[in-house]
């Protein structure tokens, strides 16, 4: 295989005309440079330079190999450029996975508050409702991903960050006897027939806590699957349920949303990065964005 570096030895005294001219500009001997290029044509098969006067001139295969030694130059040059771009976090590529809830609230004005800062990077987003995005960081799948987990649970391998506290909210229909309460304390609603509008995961798991520190489990008599169902179902009557304040933007017309406390429920949302990822100059803005900190330049 021809040897990439005596390529570029070879370009430079094509380019200048002169072995010794070729040395000066290198930094070598002239005859670290004669026994570069002489290596090189023993490598190619075939008589590189000739003689002229003083000087030398390439051969048809010299002229060949200078010219690819310029291209390769040329890319070598690009390729320090692009890595020290990707080190310093200007460009490259970011994979983020979200739940729905949090995307418009949370990723959404991050995102735009990133991309003013490094517009060369780029962000493959995926939402992963109804499943959970920490198994996309875990697979190696995702870069970051916003998550709900219990506040204080470490998880092995995974750098948790919180972001907020998200509370739930009860919803009743508009015609409960309930529904004339400013407040609501979370066991008013044990013996209610109750609406799921989740799926099974860590956010079901944080409203069963609340309901299991109030001293009672819900009676799931219909299963909603996703929230804004879960408020149609609300609305005809049949059940009460709790959902987070991130998911409630646009209430039903047909219920009424109320406070809860002793206990008032919460799922809390972090940033989850893989702990060997951390350091990444990319990594760490969107990590900054996010939780609302000023960017590193």
């Amino acid at each position: 295989m021809l040897d990439a570096r005596r390529m570029q030895v070879l370009h430079e005294v094509v380019t200048r005309g002169t072995v010794t001219a070729a040395a000066e500009a290198l930094g070598y001997t002239p005859s670290a440079i004669s026994q570069q290029v002489a290596a090189l044509e023993k490598q190619a098969g075939i008589a590189l330079l000739e003689r002229v006067g003083r000087g030398v001139r390439p051969t048809t295969a010299g002229r060949l190999l200078a010219k690819y030694a310029a291209v390769i130059g040329e890319q070598v040059a690009e390729a320090e450029a692009a890595l020290a771009d990707l080190r310093a976090g200007r460009s490259g590529r970011l994979s983020v996975r979200y739940f729905a809830t949090a995307g418009a609230v949370l990723v959404a004005p991050a995102l735009a508050r990133f991309r003013r800062e490094r517009p060369d990077v780029l962000i493959d987003l995926g939402m992963t409702d109804p499943d959970d995005p920490l198994p996309e960081v875990l697979r190696g799948r995702a870069d970051l991903a916003v998550v709900v987990r219990p506040r204080g649970l470490p998880h092995q391998g995974v750098r948790l960050d919180h972001l907020l506290d998200d509370p739930y909210l009860a919803v009743l229909p508009t015609g409960h006897p309930l529904a004339a309460e400013e407040v609501l304390e979370l066991a008013d609603l044990a013996g209610e027939p109750w609406v799921c509008g989740e799926r099974p995961g860590p956010c079901l798991d944080a409203l069963l806590a609340g309901c299991a520190a109030a001293g009672f489990h819900p009676e799931f008599t219909v299963d909603g699957e996703d929230y804004a169902t879960a408020q149609g179902f609300v609305a005809a009557g049949l059940g009460v349920t709790l959902i987070p304040r991130l998911a409630l933007s646009g209430p039903h017309p047909g219920v009424v949303v109320r406070d809860l406390h002793d206990p008032a429920p919460v799922r809390s949302i972090h940033t989850a990065v893989r702990e060997t990822s951390l350091g990444q100059p990319a990594l760490n803005a969107l990590l900054s964005a996010l939780h609302g900190r000023p960017q590193a330049p």
